[in-house]
C-alpha cells in the first residue's frame, strides 16, 4: 500500500505535481514553517513535487507542543515519510539550517531500512559531526528577536507584533533548545550524494565547516558557496534551485 502526502499532518503540498518523477522533501529552519518553501514548490513544479514539512507548534499546528529534541523529531518525520517510499517515485531531502540536521538524521534512519533518499541537499549548516553544544542560548524575548534580525531571518518584522510574537516564540525557543542539545552519533555514512550550499558571509556556517559534510557520505559531495549571510537562500533562490533542478532532472520519468 502506498502513501499519499495529503494523508499526513506533517506535509504540505503547495503545488501538487502527481506526474513528477521525483519528490523533494523540504525541512524548515529553526522557527520556520512549511510556508517558507511555498516559492520552492511553485518553482520546481511540474518536474519535481516539493513536500514541505510542517513541524508541530507553528501555523496550523500551533496548538500542538513543539518537539525540542532533533532525534525525536527526525524519528517522527521518518515515520511519516516511510509510506511515501513505497511507490515508484524516488525522493530527495532539502534542509536549511536546523532542517539540514533533520534531513541528515531522517536520511540515516530510512537508509538503514533500504529506503534512503536519492540525494541530500543541505543549506546554511555546518556538518553535524562538528556540533559542540556551543549554540547560542536564548535569553529574554528581546534577545531572541535581535538574534533573528541579525541573521536576516524571515520573522524579524513579525516579531514586532505582540500577538505574533506570542505565537512564534515558543516554537523558536524549542528549536534553539533542540539544536543546542543535539550531538552527532557515529554510524555508517550516507550512500547518497550530498550537495551543500552556504553563504560566503554566514556566521553560522563557515565554508570550511560546511565542507566537512563530505566526511558523512560515500556517495559523492559537492559544495556551492553563494554571496550572502545565513538566509542567502532567499536572495539566491534561483541559483540554488537551478542546481537542485539539474541534479534531480537526471531521474527518469515514471511511466503513467
Amino acid at each position: 500500500m502506498t502513501g499519499h502526502p495529503g494523508a499526513s499532518a506533517w506535509f504540505r503540498t503547495f503545488q501538487p505535481a502527481p506526474e513528477a518523477p521525483v519528490r523533494l522533501v523540504c525541512l524548515p529552519h529553526a522557527g520556520g514553517s512549511a510556508s517558507f518553501y511555498l516559492p520552492v514548490a511553485r518553482a520546481l513544479a511540474p518536474r519535481v513535487e516539493a513536500l514541505a514539512v510542517q513541524y508541530p507548534g507553528r501555523q496550523d499546528r500551533r496548538d500542538e507542543p513543539p518537539v525540542a529534541d532533533l532525534e525525536r523529531l527526525a524519528e517522527r518525520i521518518a515515520d511519516e515519510l516511510r509510506p511515501l517510499t513505497d511507490d515508484d517515485r524516488p525522493y530527495a531531502l532539502f534542509g536549511h539550517s536546523m532542517g539540514a540536521i533533520l534531513g541528515y538524521e531522517v536520511a540515516r534512519r530510512l537508509q538503514s531500512e533500504g529506503r534512503g533518499p536519492l540525494r541530500l541537499f543541505v543549506s546554511g549548516r555546518r556538518a553535524p559531526l562538528l556540533d559542540r553544544g556551543d549554540e547560542w542560548q536564548p535569553g529574554t524575548d528581546e534577545e531572541v528577536v535581535n538574534e533573528i534580525r541579525a541573521l536576516d531571518g524571515t520573522h524579524g518584522d513579525l516579531l514586532d507584533d505582540p500577538e505574533m510574537r506570542e505565537m512564534i516564540l515558543p516554537a523558536l525557543r524549542a528549536d534553539y533548545a533542540a539544536v543546542r542539545r543535539y550531538r552527532h552519533r557515529p554510524g555508517p555514512p550516507l550512500d547518497c550524494p550530498v550537495t551543500a550550499f552556504t553563504g560566503d558571509a554566514d556566521p553560522k556556517a563557515r565554508v570550511t565547516e560546511v565542507a566537512a559534510w563530505s566526511r558523512l557520505t560515500t556517495g559523492g559531495f559537492e559544495l556551492s558557496v553563494l554571496p550572502g549571510g545565513h538566509f542567502f537562500l532567499v536572495d539566491r533562490q534561483e541559483q540554488v534551485l537551478r542546481t537542485v533542478r539539474d541534479r534531480l532532472d537526471r531521474v527518469p520519468a515514471v511511466a503513467s
